[in-house]
């Protein structure tokens, strides 16, 4: 039923705000739009999963893209990782609804618990939390970084049939200091996001 009512709303929109690929990020201050490729947009969702959601429908109304590229930044889970990582599987960290369901699964629902991207190796947990102190479940789900709006965009473009992509620039080690060290960090990984858009766009 969501993907006929998805149907039904792209076919709605004109064609001739179609684009090939669209970008969501949480913030302005992560990705500046003067920046872009032509032919690229992007739409600024604010932060947290509700917020991710909505705005990820609209942009899908809006633009019908062929591709939805997630860019963001995000605190370290694992020690291993730094930079920018191609993200090539997230999932949910904080629906805990134990005994009905384990950490991370919505009771009574078929949904996917995880979604895969069309690209990457690493794994993002989402949350609506800032993480700054150590989750030994995070860890025992080999849980690279973590973030606040991935699942969400995930989610919603697997409903709409549309692949997805996520690079995401590690600006802290979510701990005591993740406040701060984000504030210092958080144009850091604009540059190194826009090369790896460059070669998405090539194919």
């Amino acid at each position: 039923m969501l993907r006929i009512q998805y149907v039904l709303l792209l076919a709605k929109v004109n064609p001739i705000m179609s684009h090939p690929f669209v970008i969501i990020t949480a913030l302005e201050n992560e990705l500046d739009p003067t920046r872009l490729p032509l032919g690229v947009k992007v739409v600024y969702s604010g932060i947290g999963k509700i917020n991710a959601a909505i705005t990820t429908l609209k942009a899908i109304q809006s633009y019908r893209p062929r591709e939805i590229i997630n860019f963001g930044t995000v605190g370290r889970i694992n020690p291993a990782v730094s930079g920018l990582l191609d993200i090539g599987k997230v999932v949910q960290r904080d629906v805990l609804a134990e005994p009905l369901a384990p950490r991370g699964q919505v009771p009574f629902s078929t949904r996917p618990n995880s979604y895969l991207s069309d690209g990457g190796i690493h794994v993002c947990g989402t949350g609506d939390s800032f993480v700054t102190e150590p989750d030994p479940w995070l860890i025992a789900q080999a849980i690279d970084v973590v973030d606040m709006e991935l699942f969400a965009i995930s989610a919603v473009a697997h409903d709409a049939g549309i692949p997805w992509r996520s690079f995401k620039y590690i600006t802290d080690d979510a701990d005591a200091s993740a406040g701060s060290d984000w504030h210092a960090g958080v144009r850091h990984g604009e540059e190194l996001f826009l090369e790896q858009l460059r070669k998405v766009m090539q194919g």
